[in-house]
């Protein structure tokens, strides 16, 4: 075999490779967010309003590159849950406003406890998993044609 090999052998596919990394990170998540009635993408809503809440829908999908249409079923849920609360924004009667309830607030702290015990279920170093997401942000640019926050190689 030379050095390139065979550009369709599925386990040179770049793709395959993210697919399944996806898949298995996602699934060292699930008992982690179990216990809080999370799924995978409810916490990536509950990390950006964490950070940012209040946000308007809009720019939450934006935040998370998501479809507003599948947002919006996300939000629901959260907000049955009690952690999250939509309204009309005061200043936007069009915008609905996400923003977190006091059980939302105080689920940070629990939450706190997650990104340890997803690095100790890995067993990789800190180091490798910043090159990692270092190296990913910049698959995310390429993809999308956006420059890298890394700067050009």
């Amino acid at each position: 075999m030379d050095d390139i090999g065979d550009p369709l052998a599925l386990e040179e596919q770049v793709c395959f490779a993210l697919s399944v990394a996806a898949r298995g990170v996602v699934a060292v998540y699930k008992p982690l967010l179990e216990p809080f009635g999370l799924t995978h993408p409810q916490y990536l809503v509950m990390l950006a309003l964490w950070q940012h809440a209040p946000l308007s829908v809009k720019d939450l999908s934006r935040l998370l590159q998501l479809d507003p249409g599948t947002l919006s079923p996300l939000l629901k849920r959260l907000e049955a849950a009690g952690y999250v609360r939509r309204e009309r924004d005061s200043a936007d009667e069009r915008l609905l406003a996400v923003s977190l309830t006091p059980a939302g607030v105080a689920l940070r702290e629990e939450a706190l406890k997650i990104p340890p015990a997803v690095v100790d279920r890995l067993g990789m170093d800190l180091a490798e998993l910043r090159q990692l997401h270092t190296a990913l942000t910049g698959v995310i640019a390429a993809a999308s044609g956006t420059p890298s926050p890394a700067g050009p190689r």
